[in-house]
Formats: C-alpha cells, sequence, structure tokens
C-alpha cells in the first residue's frame, strides 16, 4: 500500500520504519534536521530489545504535494498543528484514501457518525473554525488510540521504548473491508491493530488518565509514580477523572475499569515523564487544548461542573505561554 506519514517524529518515525521494513510504499512528511537526516542516511529505528534496523526504501518531504495520491494517510503529528497543514492534505488524497488519526486527545470528529443529541457538534478546542473537517473529509477518517512509547532521540533516530498496539476503528463502528485491510497491513508489519466498534471508548479510556497526569506533571515535573504515591496529587488527579467520567457517562462510555484501577495502571508504569512535561522541558507548545481543554468544552457542552479541570488547563495555558513567547 501507498501509505503517507504526516508528521514523521518519534511515533510516526516508529510506524513508518515498521511499514517500510515491510515493504510497503512509505511517504514520510518531516522537517528541519529530521527530515534532513532521513534523507541523507535513511531512517534509523532501534527497538527496545537494542536491535537495530534502517528504513532506506522512503521519501522523506517536506512538501505533501511531492508525495502524491496514496491509499493511507496517517496524521501522527500533534493536534495543535493539524489547521494550518489541513488545507494541503488534499494533495495525498485519492477517491479512496483513508485518513487515520493517531494523535492524543479528543478528536475533531467525535461527534461525526456518533448519533443522539450530540451529532455533528464540533470541538472548537480541536478544530477551531472547522477548518480541519472542511479539509478531511468524515467518511475518510479511521479512529486510533496509540498505545507505544518512543522518542526521537537524535535526527532520523527513533528509539522505540514499549509497546505496539495501535486499535483502530470506524467512526460508525462498522467492520468494513478497508479497515480489515488497514488492520492487515498493519499486523503485517509487525504490529498490533485490532479493530474496535467503539473507537470512542478507548479514545477515552487513554484520554481518562492523560487528561490528568498530563497537566500534573507539566506543573510539577514530577513523573507518573510520583504523582500516584503524593496522596495531594493522586486525590487531584482522582478529581479530575471523576469530573471527566461524568461527563463520559453522560455522552454513554463505559469505562470497563474503576477509577482507582486507572490510576493504579498509570502508578505500575513507574518513573515515566508525561509527553506534556517533555513539551514543556523542550519549551513546544504541548497538547493541552486536546487532552484537556476539550474535556472542559464537553463539560459545558453536556452542563457538567469541571472546576478542577478548568483550574489545571489555565495553569497549563498560562505556564506555556510564558515558556514559549
Amino acid at each position: 500500500m501507498k501509505i503517507c506519514i504526516v508528521g514523521a517524529g518519534a511515533i510516526g518515525g516508529y510506524l513508518g520504519a515498521k511499514l517500510a521494513l515491510a515493504g510497503e510504499e512509505v511517504t514520510l512528511i518531516a522537517r528541519g534536521p529530521n527530515l534532513e537526516a532521513i534523507q541523507q542516511n535513511g531512517l534509523k529505528l532501534i527497538m527496545a530489545d537494542g536491535t537495530e534496523h534502517i528504513a532506506r526504501n522512503t521519501l522523506a518531504t517536506a512538501n505533501l504535494s511531492e508525495a502524491g495520491p496514496q491509499d493511507v494517510v496517517i496524521l501522527t503529528l500533534k493536534t495543535h498543528s493539524v489547521p494550518a497543514l489541513a488545507p494541503s492534505l488534499k494533495n495525498l488524497y485519492s477517491p479512496d484514501t483513508m485518513v487515520v488519526t493517531a494523535q492524543n486527545g479528543l478528536p475533531w470528529w467525535y461527534f461525526r457518525k456518533h448519533g443522539g443529541e450530540y451529532e455533528g457538534k464540533r470541538l472548537e478546542m480541536v478544530d477551531p473554525g472547522g477548518v480541519v473537517e472542511e479539509n478531511i473529509e468524515v467518511n475518510r477518517v479511521i479512529g486510533c488510540v496509540v498505545y507505544p512509547a518512543a522518542e526521537l532521540e537524535a535526527p532520523g533516530i527513533v528509539r522505540h521504548l514499549e509497546g505496539d498496539r495501535f486499535s483502530i476503528g470506524e467512526l460508525d463502528g462498522e467492520k468494513t473491508e478497508r479497515i480489515q485491510l488497514l488492520a492487515q497491513t498493519l499486523n503485517q508489519a509487525g504490529l498490533k491493530a485490532p479493530i474496535r466498534p467503539r473507537i470512542r471508548g478507548e479514545i477515552w479510556v487513554k484520554l481518562w488518565g492523560n487528561l490528568a497526569f498530563n497537566p500534573i506533571s507539566a506543573l510539577t515535573r514530577a513523573t507518573l509514580i510520583e504523582i500516584c504515591q503524593y496522596p495531594l496529587t493522586r486525590e487531584l488527579a482522582r478529581q479530575m477523572m471523576s469530573e471527566a467520567q461524568t461527563i463520559a457517562e453522560k455522552l454513554g462510555i463505559d469505562f470497563g475499569v474503576t477509577l482507582e484501577q486507572r490510576i493504579n495502571g498509570a502508578e505500575k508504569i513507574g518513573a515515566h515523564k508525561t509527553s506534556m512535561l517533555q513539551d514543556i522541558e523542550a519549551r513546544r507548545p504541548t497538547e493541552i487544548d486536546a487532552i484537556v481543554g476539550a474535556v472542559s468544552e464537553l463539560g459545558r457542552l453536556t452542563n457538567t461542573p469541571t472546576p478542577t479541570i478548568d483550574a489545571l488547563y489555565a495553569s497549563v495555558k498560562l505556564l506555556e505561554a510564558q515558556l514559549i513567547h
């Protein structure tokens, strides 16, 4: 298949390298030193067990029009980067091109093919002005929940830390021919790609922890285990997650695990720095709008008070503004 990875950073690089090494026709959209390194030396992947691979059979470019029409477009860039890039994504489309949204937080398409009273509502936090939807037809979209952890160790070098699962799902839950083909392609590349009939539920289970631990870590510089083992921050996370659970349940989500089990799961990950903390330390824009702000927006939509979520959102937004501007 012709597959374009838009955002060949840590996760995008891992995904692109695995697919290219499996023989797929992969295009990597990257920029700056990372792009130059991939063009000159190929994309190097260091697996968690220490084995090293170099994917050389890829097109690496910053120009989407150079890539041409694709069978699959996988968006692995951060959510806040999508609106500016969205108009140029049309260069990658053929009539049947799938667009896989492999990103953190609530997706812009959440209320598309959702059913119920909120069908068609737009989440302003992740699609301001509707520019993303205007340039990605809903019928192209495949939902995705990303579980692997990886880091861009140096330009053109991705280190895989753990995990190989990319859960995928059609927005209406159907098990279509195209999603089965996508799952088969990912599986053949050595990845796990279970097809989920309720992809929104899985998005929420991951988000449930992220919306608490990411902002707390960004503000305190603490790792997951430190947040979970310190009584005051553990209780703060619990309060944020409780507010989010009320919203999710109003939207028909059943988490399948208890709040305490979700916190214990995060604690077991250990001395891990969240992606938001890594962004703050690197003075990069964070995913605070998609991970926290969008949940606050859903609170207003469903008439659910979110005082704790709102307080952490405001605090991280100020921190981000001070560090980056």
